[in-house]
C-alpha cells in the first residue's frame, strides 16, 4: 500500500511517501524551489517521492492531506492563505493541482476521488492536529504514550490532548481558536521586531540573555489566564490575529500601552527587549507546563510525545522531565508543519485504515542523495578542483582542528528544520571566536544566535547535564553544559551556560560519527560545532549545485561533497 502525504500551504509545504507503513522519502518543497519556507503546493517534492519509490501517480493508493477544509466551511474565520482565498477551496484545489501536474489517463474527479482508467485515487483530508499527533506518536519508539500538540492554529484547533496505543490515536480534549499559545508567542515575536512564524528562534535565543526575573513577567500574567482542565484563555483585547486582518499587526495598541513602543525590524536590541523576550519564554513555559500536567493527570502515562510548532521550543523541551512527571519525552525531527505530510500519511495508514504499525528508525534522512559520480560531474561543470579522499572524515577532522570552517555535504538530506550531519557547516567548538566568525562570515545573522554541539552519543553525559542514557538525535532539547566543560567548548555554549544538543549515533550516521571520533583523537574533545548548511534567509542546501553556490557566497574555507574536498584556492 502506497500513500503520499501532503502538508499544504500552511507555513511550509512538504510531501512524503510511505509504502506498507515504511517511510520511503520525504522533503519540503523549499529544498527544490529554493524559496525559504515555501508555501506553494509541493509538486517537486511529490515528484521526488515518486522517483524514490520508483512508481508513478497511478501506483499510489491514497493521497492524505494534513488539513481538513470541511471544518473551514463551518468556520467564519476561514480566510488564512495567500494562495487560495480560503481553506475550504482545498476541496477542489488539491485534486485540480494534482491533475495539472500529474496527468492520469481518462480521468475525472468525483467525490474527492480521482477516477482513472485502471483504478481510483482517493484524497483523504486529515485534521491538522491529528497529523501533528501522528507525526509525534508513530515516529516515536513508544507503543503507548501521552500526546500533546500545540501550534498556532489548525483548522480551528490550537491544542490537542490525546493518547496513543499501538496503531490508534485517541483525542480526549482540544483547545480552539482564538486562544492559541503558538500565535501568542508569534505576536510577541512580531512586537520584538522579528518576522512571526520564522523569528521565534531569535526570541528564544534572546530570552536566554536575561539574568533573572524582571517587571515584564507580571505584566504577561495579565495576558494569559490558566484555567481548569488544562485550558488557558488569552485577553483578546491585546491581540488582533484572530481576525486575520492582513493590514494590521498581530497585536493591538493596548499591548503597546502595556509594554511600550514595539521594536522596529533591524533596529538596535535594547535591554528592555531582552527582558520582554525572557518574560515571554517564562510565561510560555508556565502555560505549556500547565497543559502537560493536565495531560498526565488524564493519562497517567510517563511517556510523552510532543508536536506542533511549539515543540520547536528546544529550551522548554529540555525542561519537560524536570517540570512534569513525564520521564521519557520524544519529539520528532519535524514537529512543525513540514512534518504533517508524514503525519497525515501515517495517520491514514495506522489510525484510519487500521494497519499494523511499523517500527520507524530514529533518523530523518529521507531526502535526496548524490553519488560520488554525480558529485564529480558537478565539480567538473563548475571547473573546480576537487580532490578525492578515501578517508574524508580524517582529512576534515584535521582541517576543523586547525580552525577551518567546512561545508559538509553527505548522503541523504535531512527532513526537518535542522541539519544533523548530512547538510551541515562544521567548526571547532574549542575556539570562542568561531561563533562570531560563523555568524558574521557565513550565516550573516545576529551575533546573539547560538550554535549547536554535535557530540558522540557515548560521550554526551561527559559534557551535558540531564543526558544519562537518553539520546537527543534531532537537536530538539537544550541542556546545561557541565561545570568544567564550558571552557572546553565555548563556541557551542550559550550565554546562560546551555547548549542545544545533538547526539550522534554510530548506528544511524556512521560517517558523521567517525568524523567526530577522528576530531576527538586529535583534540581530546568528542564534540564539533554543527549548524545548517545555508545562508540566512535561504533553505538548507539540497543538491551539490546548491552547496557550490552557497560555498562561494560566504566565508567557508572548504567544501566537502561526498569524498571530494574543494577549496577556493
Amino acid at each position: 500500500m502506497r500513500i503520499i502525504g501532503i502538508s499544504p500551504d500552511v507555513w511550509i509545504s512538504s510531501a512524503a511517501i510511505i509504502e506498507d507503513g515504511k517511510i520511503i522519502a520525504a522533503s519540503a518543497e523549499e529544498r527544490f524551489n529554493r524559496q525559504k519556507a515555501s508555501q506553494v503546493f509541493p509538486v517537486e517534492a511529490i515528484k521526488y517521492c515518486l522517483e524514490q519509490a520508483n512508481v508513478s501517480i497511478e501506483d499510489i493508493d491514497y493521497i492524505s492531506m494534513a488539513w481538513n477544509p470541511g471544518i473551514n466551511i463551518q468556520s467564519a474565520n476561514a480566510r488564512f492563505s495567500k494562495l487560495i482565498r480560503w481553506r475550504g477551496e482545498q476541496l477542489y484545489a488539491v485534486p485540480s493541482t494534482l491533475l495539472a501536474n500529474f496527468p492520469l489517463p481518462d480521468v475525472e474527479c468525483i467525490e474527492q476521488k480521482l477516477i482513472f482508467r485502471n483504478g481510483e485515487l482517493p484524497i483523504i483530508y486529515v485534521n491538522h492536529h491529528c497529523a501533528h499527533a501522528a507525526n509525534a506518536f508513530f515516529l516515536s519508539p513508544f507503543s503507548e504514550a501521552a500526546i500533546l500538540t500545540v501550534d498556532g492554529k489548525g483548522e480551528k484547533e490550537t491544542c490537542f490532548f490525546g493518547k496513543g496505543n499501538d496503531n490508534n490515536i485517541q483525542r480526549f480534549q482540544s483547545i480552539h481558536m482564538p486562544h492559541s499559545l503558538g500565535l501568542f508567542y508569534s505576536s510577541l515575536t512580531e512586537y520584538l521586531g522579528f518576522r512571526p512564524h520564522s523569528g521565534e528562534w531569535k526570541v528564544m535565543a534572546l530570552a536566554s540573555s536575561d539574568e533573572g526575573e524582571n517587571e515584564y513577567y507580571e505584566k504577561f500574567k495579565t495576558l494569559i489566564s490558566l484555567e481548569d482542565e488544562g485550558r488557558f484563555e488569552l485577553d483578546l483585547s491585546y491581540f488582533s490575529y484572530y481576525t486575520f486582518d492582513k493590514q494590521t499587526t498581530m497585536y493591538t495598541e493596548k499591548l503597546i500601552q502595556l509594554f511600550g513602543p514595539p521594536r522596529l525590524r533591524d533596529s538596535k536590541i535594547e535591554k528592555r527587549h531582552i527582558e520582554i523576550a525572557s518574560a515571554l519564554q517564562r510565561i510560555f513555559e508556565d502555560a505549556a507546563t500547565h497543559l502537560l500536567l493536565y495531560l498526565y493527570e488524564q493519562t497517567k502515562c510517563e511517556k510523552l510525545v510532543f508536536s506542533g510548532g511549539c515543540a520547536m521550543n528546544s529550551v522548554f523541551n529540555g525542561k519537560i522531565s524536570d517540570l512534569t512527571p513525564f520521564k521519557d519525552v520524544f519529539i520528532s525531527s519535524c514537529p512543525d508543519d513540514s512534518g504533517t505530510s508524514i503525519g497525515a500519511a501515517l495517520y491514514l495508514y495506522n489510525s484510519i485504515l487500521m494497519n499494523k504499525r511499523r517500527n520507524i528508525p530514529l533518523h530523518n534522512y529521507w531526502g535526496p542523495s548524490f553519488s560520488n559520480e554525480e558529485i564529480k560531474t558537478t565539480i567538473d561543470k563548475y571547473k573546480l578542483k576537487g580532490v578525492f579522499h578515501a578517508d574524508i572524515e580524517k582529512t576534515v577532522a584535521q582541517l576543523i582542528a586547525e580552525g577551518s570552517l567546512v561545508g559538509w555535504f553527505q548522503g541523504k538530506m535531512e527532513f526537518g528544520q535542522r541539519a544533523l550531519g548530512n547538510r551541515s557547516i562544521l567548526a571547532d567548538p574549542r575556539n570562542a571566536r568561531v561563533k562570531d566568525l560563523v555568524n558574521h562570515a557565513v550565516k550573516f545573522r545576529e551575533s546573539f544566535r547560538p550554535f549547536a554541539p554535535a557530540v558522540l552519543e557515548e560521550d554526551a553525559s561527559l559534557y551535558f547535564e540531564g543526558q544519562g542514557s537518553v539520546s537527543v538525535p534531532f537537536m530538539e532539547k537544550v541542556y546545561k553544559v557541565k561545570d568544567g566543560k564550558r571552557e572546553l567548548i565555548p563556541a557551542v555554549v550559550h550565554v546562560d551556560g546551555t547548549s542545544r544538543v545533538q547526539t550522534v549515533s554510530k548506528l544511524l550516521n556512521p560517517l558523521f560519527h567517525n568524523l567526530i571520533r577522528e576530531f576527538k583523537n586529535i583534540t581530546g574533545i568528542g564534540v564539533v560545532l554543527n549548524t545548517s548548511f545555508n545562508l540566512n534567509g535561504e533553505p538548507i542546501v539540497c543538491s551539490p549545485t546548491d552547496a557550490v553556490k552557497t560555498f562561494f557566497q560566504c566565508g567557508l574555507d572548504y567544501l566537502v561533497l561526498g569524498n571530494y574536498l574543494v577549496s577556493k584556492k
